[in-house]
């Protein structure tokens, strides 16, 4: 049918679904057990809502539903995807690893930062949570206790110390 028989409120607006954290090309999808506890909370969340949901307008009930669906579709994606990595099997080692909680001190300050290293999902700056991907986490993973780590920055470099490296 030709677009000059179709009336203009017609036509369904497509939901614009909005991506999930960034997961780069080439890279596996850990997460800890408390990221894969949040993925399936969330995905009992959106399926809650969908479940429940009282719109009367058929055409906003079809474009909730559509961006509930979109979501779910992103979110299961990620959750057959993780692969789950246990922290507490580090216990013994004095690395940085995935899981690990670090303290930094922070050379130009002498302040001290604590960190865990999470999956992208988790990741959450003000929770002192940063994803493995991050250029900060990868500037300390394989470093011991001790070990200095230079993150560049736009306008020169930052120098952290790593003192000290737990699993939970």
């Amino acid at each position: 049918m030709s677009r000059a028989f179709v009336k203009e409120d017609d036509q369904e607006e497509v939901p614009i679904i909005p991506p999930r954290a960034h997961l780069p090309e080439g890279f596996v999808n850990y997460v800890t057990p408390v990221g894969m506890d949040l993925l399936l909370a969330e995905r009992k969340t959106l399926l809650a809502k969908r479940a429940s949901l009282h719109i009367e307008d058929e055409k906003d009930r079809r474009f909730a539903i559509a961006m509930l669906d979109g979501q779910s579709q992103l979110l299961n994606h990620r959750i057959a995807t993780a692969k789950v990595v246990q922290p507490a099997t580090y216990r013994t080692d004095d690395t940085v690893r995935f899981g690990a909680t670090i303290t930094l001190k922070i050379m130009e300050s002498g302040k001290s930062e604590v960190f865990q290293i999470v999956g992208v999902d988790e990741a959450n700056i003000a929770k002192k949570k940063i994803a493995y991907t991050s250029p900060m986490a990868r500037i300390l993973i394989n470093k011991s206790e001790g070990d200095t780590a230079t993150l560049i920055l736009e306008r020169g470099c930052r120098v952290f110390e790593i003192q000290k490296i737990t699993y939970k």
